[in-house]
Order: structure tokens, then C-alpha cells, then sequence
């Protein structure tokens, strides 16, 4: 074989054997396609808004220790604010509660608030159902994933991380959408104006 033909060759395997790797068949060196993920994890349920606003968002305003001492917020300027460097997750620090029981509060209105803002981008941190496959909760833990701000929450029993578990694994019924009234059982006593919020 000439060394034309010798260097076509082996040109050809490597080309198969890259695209055998992720690449494209038309380019060996591309990116495989995105993985397309549905929405609200295989049974396409939604998380609780208001569970959200009353349960999880006050972790991300809390006092939490920081990568090197001291403490710090995950909404903190550093972080997850939406100037920070934290990744995909970003927070607007001053989100006010909306008060659901207010008729004008539509679906659409709150979908314009910043505290609606706050619950789309950390929602898109879960895999509904899975607390190993949500960074929401296995980035702040080290759990097979680095996480820029370092170890937060260095015990699994931490009442923040039950919190987050509890809103992870008990989305809204299957066809209902975020504001589902069927939240409310996520309190005790079952209203989330006066209730405590659930962890079990």
C-alpha cells in the first residue's frame, strides 16, 4: 500500500472511530447533539410556586458558611446574584413574596415577578423526582459535582437540604400546573399563609 493510500486509511478509521465517540457522523470533532430533557422530568409534573417562595427561597438569603471561612448567601453579589459568577443558577436577592390569595395575581403576573424569576432558575437546577440527579442539592453537598462556592452544607440531615428534598420529590399532581392548589398539603396545617413547611 502507498503512502497516499496508507495516510487515506488511516484517516478513515480515525474519522470512524472519533465519530464512534460523540461526534457527528459529518464532523468527528463536533459535539454530540444536546440531550433534550423533558420538561418536569418523565411525568412532565410541575414543581410548587408557593412552596418554593415560602420554603426554599429563604435558603438562598441565608447566612451560610463560605468556601474559606466565614459566611455568605448563595444570592450574595459573588454567587448566584444575577451579577455573580455562580453558573446557571441566578437569584434576585430583594424577589418579594407574592400573595397567591390576591385574585389579580394571576398565573401571567406572577410569571413576571422576580420571586417567579427565582423559581424558574433554580427549577431548572432539579430533576423533578431525584435528589441525586438535582445540583440544586448535589452541588452545595460535593455530591459528584464541583461546586465553585465550595462545601455549604456539610451534614445531609441540614433542615435546608430536607427542605429542598421535599420540594424535589413532591411535585404538583400530574396535569396541574405550578400554583396547583394540592400544595397546600405540603404544610402543616394545610394553608401556606399560616402553615409550617413541610420536610417528611
Amino acid at each position: 500500500m502507498g503512502f497516499r493510500r496508507r495516510t487515506l486509511f488511516i484517516a478513515a478509521i480515525a474519522a470512524t472511530t472519533l465519530a464512534g465517540c460523540g461526534g457527528s457522523s459529518s464532523n468527528p470533532f463536533d459535539n454530540p447533539a444536546p440531550v433534550a430533557n423533558e420538561p418536569g422530568g418523565a411525568t412532565g409534573q410541575k414543581l410548587s410556586f408557593v412552596y418554593f417562595q415560602k420554603c426554599i427561597n429563604p435558603i438562598f438569603l441565608a447566612q451560610l458558611p463560605a468556601q474559606g471561612g466565614g459566611t455568605n448567601t448563595c444570592a450574595g453579589a459573588g454567587c448566584h446574584a444575577l451579577t455573580g459568577s455562580g453558573g446557571a443558577l441566578r437569584l434576585v436577592p430583594t424577589a418579594t413574596a407574592v400573595d397567591l390569595a390576591d385574585p389579580a395575581n394571576t398565573p401571567d403576573v406572577v410569571r413576571n415577578t422576580d420571586m417567579y424569576k427565582n423559581f424558574y432558575s433554580s427549577q431548572g437546577e432539579v430533576v423533578v423526582g431525584s435528589t441525586t440527579q438535582s445540583r440544586l442539592l448535589t452541588k452545595p453537598q460535593l455530591q459528584g459535582v464541583l461546586h465553585g462556592g465550595g462545601l455549604i452544607f456539610t451534614d445531609p440531615n441540614d433542615p435546608n437540604i430536607k427542605l429542598m428534598q421535599y420540594w424535589i420529590t413532591h411535585p404538583s399532581p400530574q396535569g396541574q400546573d405550578e400554583f396547583s392548589t394540592a400544595s397546600a398539603s405540603m404544610f402543616t396545617p394545610a394553608d401556606p399563609a399560616t402553615g409550617s413547611c413541610n420536610t417528611q
